[in-house]
């Protein structure tokens, strides 16, 4: 009698671990928030390797995550500040000197990340770093 009840004891026992995992289907290229996160038992081979709401608070999905699912660091990245086509400013910067020009983005780019630009102005495909959103510096040589 004692065993059965123990038998029915773990099995009523909800299995797996406390993990965030998303409350919604994030959309690849979506920032994610806090507030996207809630928190569910699941498996400990699901729980495995799951970032916390804090770590992927900020971060872009680098891919559609659906609801119920556990985030991992593979699925996002830094938020992406110039993308493939946009426009963007292009900029010179040397001490108070700044000099600006139009230009594409030729590449997907985050914050400090090399990304090639083409100029409008003279049509030459530059290397710069993104700096902001839809901004790229070029380095002095």
């Amino acid at each position: 009698m004692l065993s059965a009840l123990l038998v029915l004891a773990v099995a009523a026992a909800p299995a797996g671990e406390p993990t965030p995992v998303l409350a919604r289907t994030v959309e690849r290229g979506e920032v994610l928030a806090r507030a996207d996160f809630e928190t569910q038992r699941v498996p400990a081979a699901v729980a495995r390797g799951a970032l916390s709401p804090a770590d992927a608070a900020g971060q872009e999905a680098t891919r559609r995550i659906m609801a119920g699912s556990a985030v991992r660091a593979a699925d996002v990245a830094a938020p992406r500040l110039v993308r493939r086509g946009e426009n963007v400013t292009i900029a010179l910067v040397s001490g108070a000197l700044r000099i600006t020009s139009p230009g594409r983005a030729l590449a997907d780019a985050g914050r400090g990340e090399p990304v090639r630009v083409l100029n409008l102005a003279t049509n030459r495909t530059l290397e710069g770093t993104a700096a902001a959103t839809g901004e790229v510096r070029i380095a002095l040589p």
